[in-house]
């Protein structure tokens, strides 16, 4: 359903109102320069689901880089698994978009069966649908409406499953995709949830609100609506802003990792040379055999305890044949860390 029963009109004159009251100040000054760095002639592609942290982002968007609107292409991908509010929502982002003179694309989930589907499933389809549109308008950044409260919420859930400082450290700000030299971009995480939806509100601009987030399927709902209040309410301090530091924090300590482990240089030509990494610390080690794993069979579907036992085996440093699955195996001799199929 709609935040609001009644239609809003003149979004270009709420856009500008939204862009008011958030100034470009207000968001990830990491965001903002990676995004002066795009070429003039570049599409700029920007998630829209309907809620209100993505319709402040196009808003914002537009608002503020005028020269831009021709370029933009909002991206709305209909996980069809709530029926006729579904189709609402996509009607509403085709409304906005025409309003804003936006060119919207859209997707549809065509799984044969997506009842019960899961939440990495859901959100696989969605990142499939954005990458084959990018692709074929020669797009490269990808605007996402991540907010502080999403911060927090992935420290959470991040800290159930022991994840490291890598995985602590997301959402960021630019991310980086990998070979295809995709970058998504986010400039909100500066921004909490509840001055979204204020500033919305100020601007007389609506939104859809999901129903399905006040359900308690999903883990994330379920920190968002019992773990993450009660955490707020009991640290007696701006908790959000908080996680938002540490996961800065984190960020700038993962790269330091990886810059430490850029210049050891121990991975060449598949192997992944253990004298090198000798006398390093524990994190260097995991980063490197991480890295290795990759590179030489990335579909590994190696366990985390599979993973701690190679990982102690290698820096024991002794000849051996470790087992990666069907017919494949990490061989040590000599110093050296390889890859072998059988």
């Amino acid at each position: 359903m709609s935040h609001s029963p009644h239609r809003p009109r003149n979004w270009p004159a709420k856009a500008a109102r939204v862009g008011e009251l958030l100034p470009l100040t207000r968001l990830h000054p990491a965001a903002l320069e990676r995004a002066k760095r795009s070429r003039a002639s570049e599409p700029w592609c920007v998630a829209l689901s309907g809620g209100v942290d993505s319709v402040a982002l196009l808003l914002l968007l537009w608002a503020h880089w005028p020269e831009r609107r021709e370029r933009m292409v909002a991206l709305h991908f209909n996980h069809r698994l709530r029926g006729r509010a579904a189709e609402a929502d996509a009607k509403f982002c085709s409304r906005v978009c025409a309003a804003l003179g936006i060119r919207l694309v859209t997707g549809a989930w065509n799984a044969k069966s997506r009842q019960g589907a899961s939440e990495a499933a859901a959100r696989a389809a969605r990142q499939a649908f954005f990458a084959r549109s990018m692709k074929r308008r020669n797009a490269r950044l990808l605007w996402l409406a991540h907010q502080q409260d999403d911060i927090a919420e992935t420290q959470l859930m991040r800290l159930a499953r022991g994840s490291g400082t890598a995985g602590l450290a997301a959402p960021r700000p630019v991310h980086a995709t990998g070979g295809d030299g995709g970058v998504r971009l986010r400039p909100l995480l500066t921004v909490k949830k509840a001055e979204l939806c204020a500033v919305l509100l100020a601007a007389g601009a609506t939104w859809r609100e999901d129903q399905t987030n006040a359900g308690r399927r999903f883990f994330r709902n379920r920190v968002r609506q019992t773990v993450l209040p009660a955490w707020v309410d009991v640290s007696g301090r701006d908790a959000l802003a908080g996680a938002a530091l540490s996961r800065e924090r984190l960020e700038e300590d993962d790269a330091a990792l990886e810059a430490w482990l850029d210049e050891l240089a121990p991975l060449r030509r598949g192997r992944l040379d253990l004298t090198i990494l000798a006398d390093k610390p524990v994190a260097i080690w995991r980063r490197a055999l991480h890295r290795w794993l990759l590179a030489v069979k990335p579909e590994s579907d190696l366990s985390r305890q599979g993973f701690d036992v190679l990982l102690g085996v290698a820096r024991r440093g002794g000849s051996t044949r470790f087992s990666l699955g069907k017919e494949a195996f990490a061989i040590i001799r000599r110093g050296k860390l390889a890859f072998k199929r059988d």
